[in-house]
């Protein structure tokens, strides 16, 4: 009875995570270290078994962890658990778009000394192809804002996205 209702209330807890909000503060916490912590605190109770793209938002939620740790060892820790979820979402559904535009963020945002750059073009490739598609308007206008920032992309590239 108690695992029932252990269960029951985790599986509340997921189901109240707003995909919007966790957008909205996924894009904030990037440029604010206050914000990185509430981030990793509404997606605590995430895990590999739950929507794939809350998983990769996790995964990005820990990497930006890692970026304001003191200790080497833990920013190295930190930062492989981080990429483990983004990588095992992006390997469960490797046609969503999401998870791609969360790698290719911190891809590009990563040191070259933690070699973790070797997707930024396929994942830029994809994300222009798929840009057209994108459905919610939140998603779509954050990938967009994204890219039009990104040095990754090329003037022509970005020129994609700004057509109607």
């Amino acid at each position: 009875m108690k695992f029932l209702i252990v269960f029951i209330s985790l599986s509340l807890t997921i189901l109240s995570i707003d995909l919007d909000t966790i957008r909205i503060a996924y894009k904030e916490a990037a440029h604010d270290k206050t914000k990185v912590a509430a981030l990793n605190e509404q997606l605590a109770s995430v895990n590999k078994e739950d929507n794939i793209v809350l998983v990769a938002y996790k995964g990005a939620a820990i990497t930006l962890q890692a970026k304001y740790e003191k200790s080497i060892k833990e920013k190295r820790r930190l930062f492989i658990e981080g990429v483990t979820y983004i990588e095992f979402a992006i390997e469960k559904s490797p046609n969503a778009i999401e998870p791609r535009f969360i790698r290719i963020g911190i891809q590009e945002n990563t040191p070259k000394l933690l070699k973790y750059k070797s997707n930024i073009k396929e994942d830029k490739l994809f994300l222009l192809k798929q840009y057209k598609t994108i459905k919610p308007k939140i998603l779509k206008k954050h990938i967009g804002e994204y890219i039009l920032q990104s040095k990754a992309f090329s003037d022509e590239e970005k020129a994609v996205i700004l057509v109607p």
